[in-house]
């Protein structure tokens, strides 16, 4: 097989998953609907989702289909797979009752941020982000602790392949500006999110690295603007998840 025919999508595989991303983006749909969306025949949309729909990955809905159960299953055992979520939810589970806000706990893959786990506080505050969520690295403070312990060039190669999206007007979209950032939270060991992903919504996150230095993830807390700001954001809440990061980091090397 060359090299050509490794990295050709297959096309049928491609629309199903396709249809899966419509579904949850878009809520239940009909054929029609998603065939729309999708720029598909409807035909076409039919046939892939009777076959997801044999094999439990959707099911009729009364607005049409909806995405199936069954991939609660793959999704749970791709998080318990990574070491990260066993050795870090306890802590996590800690530092939102000492707080009182959400902690969550990120990981990299390909290139984007995804949300492992997330504990409440008694005074959390609802965001769009959930467990599972797939977020851009750069909006995130956790997001940008995890760039922070890669080199430059591994930096360079994920704002090449995904760029620097807006989420909110704050959000750094200039890869210089992105670098500068990077240095600082290397030299200060935390980063900061103020309003870069949910308007009046502020967060400080820290990397966990592995023996070699290399991120396995970070953690971070996340709260309301007026309540994370001045000391308590960088002095008490990033203190706090400097050791906690340090405490985890043991803990997985030794599990």
């Amino acid at each position: 097989m060359t090299d050509d025919e490794q990295r050709r999508p297959v096309t049928t595989a491609a629309t199903s998953l396709g249809i899966l991303e419509q579904l949850k983006s878009g809520g239940p749909m009909g054929p029609t609907g998603i065939a729309s969306e999708l720029g598909l025949a409807k035909s076409t949309v039919h046939r892939h989702l009777k076959t997801l729909e044999r094999e439990g990955f959707v099911v009729p809905d009364d607005d049409g289909y909806r995405v199936g159960l069954r991939l609660l299953d793959f999704g749970i055992y791709a998080r318990d797979q990574h070491q990260l979520y066993e050795v870090a939810k306890p802590k996590l589970d800690e530092l939102a009752e000492q707080t009182g806000e959400k902690v969550w706990c990120v990981t990299e893959e390909q290139g984007r941020g995804f949300h492992l786990y997330g504990a409440a506080g008694a005074h959390s505050v609802r965001t769009p982000a959930r467990e599972g969520t797939r977020s851009y690295l750069h909006q995130l403070a956790a997001g940008k602790a995890i760039l922070s312990a890669f080199s430059d060039e591994r930096v360079r190669d994920i704002v090449d392949r995904h760029g620097l999206p807006a989420k909110t007007p704050q959000t750094i979209t200039d890869s210089d500006a992105l670098f500068e950032e990077l240095a600082t939270i290397r030299e200060r060991g935390f980063a900061l999110n103020r309003e870069e992903i949910v308007p009046k919504l502020h967060a400080v996150g820290v990397a966990v690295t592995d023996n070699e230095g290399h991120p396995v993830g970070a953690i971070s807390i996340s709260g309301p603007s007026n309540r994370l700001r001045g000391d308590r954001l960088t002095g008490d809440l990033a203190d706090l998840l400097l050791g906690a990061a340090n405490e985890v980091e043991i803990n997985l090397n030794f599990s």
